[in-house]
C-alpha cells in the first residue's frame, strides 16, 4: 500500500510539473516567435572565394558597419531601421564601392533590402531559428564568393565591433528578460 501511495504522488508531481513546464515554455516560445520576426539581418557576398577579395569583404564591412551604427543606433523598431536604410541604399553601396576602389577593386558594390531565407544562426548568445528574414544584402561585384552575415537591428553583431557605442534595444530588453526569467 505505501508503493502505490508513492508511485501515485511521484505521478501527480511529474504531471503537474510537465503540465506547469509546457505551458511556460510555450508562452515563451510565442514571446520568441514575436521577438524574432523584429530581426533584420545584414548579408555580405564577396565577390569570388580568392582570397583578396574575401579579406576585402571584411574591409566593406568594417566600413559599412561603422556606416549603419549611428544610423540603427536610435530606432526603436524594425521597421523604422528598415525605413532609414532603405533611404540610404545607394549611400551604403557608395562606401563599400569606396572600400573596393581603395582596395584597387573596381567592380562596385550594390545594396538591396529583401526577405531571404537564412540557416539557423548563432550570434554570441543568441540563436536565430531558420527562416525567412528581412535583409540588407551587399553584394560585392558578382557576389560569387562565400558571404559575412549577422543582424543589423536589433544591432547584434554591430555592438561587438563597436566598444564605444551603447545601445538600448526594446527587442534586446526583452531577450535579456525572456533568457533571465
Amino acid at each position: 500500500m505505501k508503493k502505490i501511495c508513492i508511485i501515485f504522488l511521484l505521478s501527480i508531481i511529474i504531471s503537474l510539473t510537465a503540465i506547469g513546464f509546457s505551458g511556460g515554455l510555450g508562452v515563451n516560445m510565442a514571446e520568441c516567435a514575436a521577438v524574432q520576426q523584429q530581426y533584420l539581418r545584414i548579408h555580405i557576398r564577396a565577390d569570388s572565394n580568392d582570397n583578396a577579395a574575401q579579406a576585402v569583404k571584411y574591409s566593406v564591412r568594417d566600413e559599412v558597419v561603422e556606416y549603419l551604427t549611428p544610423v540603427v543606433a536610435e530606432c526603436e523598431t524594425k521597421d523604422e531601421a528598415m525605413q532609414k536604410i532603405e533611404a540610404r541604399l545607394d549611400e551604403i553601396a557608395l562606401v563599400a564601392t569606396k572600400t573596393l576602389i581603395k582596395s584597387g577593386y573596381y567592380y562596385g558594390a550594390t545594396a538591396a533590402l529583401v526577405y531571404e531565407h537564412f540557416p539557423t544562426r548563432v550570434y554570441g548568445e543568441y540563436t536565430l531559428p531558420e527562416g525567412e528574414y528581412a535583409a540588407l544584402i551587399l553584394r560585392l561585384g558578382k557576389g560569387a564568393g562565400d558571404n559575412w552575415w549577422c543582424v543589423v537591428y536589433p544591432p547584434l553583431c554591430f555592438a561587438a565591433t563597436q566598444t564605444n557605442v551603447v545601445y538600448k534595444s526594446k527587442i534586446l530588453e526583452i531577450i535579456e528578460n525572456w533568457k533571465n526569467g
